[in-house]
């Protein structure tokens, strides 16, 4: 994540456009990517690079690309604590959105780890990739109950940590392009360097929560 979009998230008074468009500046390259991707399974040109698992079975990918794109931009709109206040009824009726599309993502990705064979990576990132998609599927249905049950710290923070999860691909394009320059584009190299975006994500997003819980600051998610 950007610095102004993690300045933003721990200061719950700030400017309410600042942290939308930091994480939209993340997930530019990897939605333009989707779109793209889009274009070509529906018959447009060949601006990707060609993948056999895409087009033998293109479905899964069409519903994570959809999917990802309603998730990221409906997300970034849920953090700014005046947005949420001034317009309370958007930010339930975004948030429904919202948990809907993070599962289909979710979901979605974990069944391309599981049918997709040789994908870049090796078993190293077929681990980690069933592993981030089963906790951020988890941390949606555990983010939803809590809003449930009113327990506003929890919802939050749950919600906060699928999210990261979810914004996964935007820092990739960052750590990918590190490791390949580094380490070249071998198997363990593209695990190691995925796997990293997904542990950065994780950690600023416990650091935000965290931030969030200091005495005196307003709760995120009020």
């Amino acid at each position: 994540m950007t610095a102004p979009a993690r300045a933003d998230l721990a200061r719950p008074g700030a400017a309410p456009w600042r942290t939308p468009t930091g994480l939209l500046i993340i997930s530019v390259i990897p939605l333009v990517a989707g779109a793209l991707r889009l274009a070509e399974v529906a018959g447009g040109p060949q601006l990707m690079p060609v993948n056999p698992r895409i087009d033998a079975q293109p479905g899964p990918v069409v519903v994570h690309i959809v999917a990802a794109t309603a998730y990221a931009i409906f997300g970034a709109f849920q953090f700014p604590a005046r947005l949420r206040r001034r317009h309370r009824a958007w930010h339930r009726a975004a948030g429904r959105v919202l948990v809907a599309a993070g599962l289909l993502v979710a979901l979605s990705g974990l069944w391309m780890t599981v049918f997709y064979r040789n994908a870049p990576g090796g078993v190293v990132l077929w681990t980690v990739r069933l592993t981030v998609g089963s906790a951020m599927a988890t941390a949606l249905v555990l983010g939803f109950a809590a809003i449930r049950r009113r327990d506003l710290p929890a919802h939050r923070a749950w919600m906060i940590r699928a999210y990261a999860l979810g914004l996964g691909a935007g820092t990739q394009t960052v750590t990918q392009g590190v490791g390949e320059a580094a380490f070249g584009a071998g198997d363990l190299s593209t695990a190691l360097s995925m796997t990293a975006a997904w542990v950065i994500n994780a950690a600023v997003a416990e650091w935000v929560i965290a931030r969030g819980k200091r005495p005196g600051r307003p709760a995120m998610a009020r």
